[in-house]
């Protein structure tokens, strides 16, 4: 998964503080500075050791409002072009300007943490499809050498065991993790697909909303697999790689 560092700028610190609160929320951003002035944040900008990726910034400031920022930003071709730019304005009027600056979204506050949460998708498929990340080939076949993983849950990072999984549930933008030692399940904020990339061989999607510990399955019916106490489907696109898997067991 693509992580991304952002900067947000803002004249008001309410508004300002809700930002970076929806930027900490979420695990593949990196909040890496925090002006409350388009000026200090061009400053801010030229004295970032590391490339910023994504600029939330308010349009209505002092000075140096956030489109005329946006447009002295280098949005040219190469590493160190500037960020890409999400507005973030009480003002609809500015919607326009904002695709002429090449603006990668336009987020009208009051704004909710699932609509910040779809821009910064935005910006992350935007980042991945523009610059994707190569894998070395000796990564490909390597086993990972750790035998946990950690997910973001809520505030905190959580170790979990892969012998704990049992099984796990894609729901939209969100995992839920079941495991053998507690009842309830973890909820991540993370996709399905981002995860099947990180977990080992003994993992495999069976459907589209689930991925299953293959050690962890103790009968196979008719187009489902049996765990613990639940009854899990296979899907007709993931029904191949399974029986495959099965055929090992005869």
């Amino acid at each position: 998964m693509t992580t991304l560092n952002c900067i947000a700028v803002d004249d008001e610190p309410l508004a300002l503080q809700l930002v970076a609160s929806f930027v900490e929320k979420t695990p593949f951003l990196r909040l890496v500075g925090s002006y409350s002035s388009a000026v200090a944040a061009l400053k801010g900008l030229q004295q970032q050791e590391s490339p910023v990726d994504v600029l939330f910034l308010d349009i209505q400031m002092p000075d140096l409002n956030g489109l005329e920022l946006a447009r002295v930003l280098d949005r040219g071709p190469g590493p160190n072009r500037g960020p890409r730019v999400i507005f973030t304005t009480a003002f609809n009027q500015y919607a326009l300007d904002g695709y002429k600056v090449d603006a990668l979204d336009y987020l009208l506050k009051p704004f909710t943490y699932e609509e910040f949460l779809r821009a910064a998708q935005k910006a992350q498929r935007y980042a991945e499809a523009e610059y994707p990340t190569p894998v070395p080939a000796a990564t490909i076949t390597a086993e990972p050498t750790e035998d946990f993983l950690y997910l973001k849950v809520e505030y905190q990072m959580v170790r979990v065991p892969y012998n704990d999984i049992l099984y796990i549930e894609g729901l939209k933008d969100y995992i839920k993790v079941y495991r053998r030692s507690e009842p309830r399940p973890l909820l991540s904020l993370q996709s399905l697909k981002a995860l099947e990339e990180r977990l080992p061989k003994q993992f495999m999607r069976i459907h589209r909303s689930y991925i299953v510990a293959l050690n962890q399955i103790t009968s196979v019916g008719r187009g489902t697999v049996q765990i613990a106490n639940e009854t899990i489907p296979i899907s007709e696109g993931y029904r191949e790689s399974f029986d495959q898997y099965i055929r090992r067991w005869k």
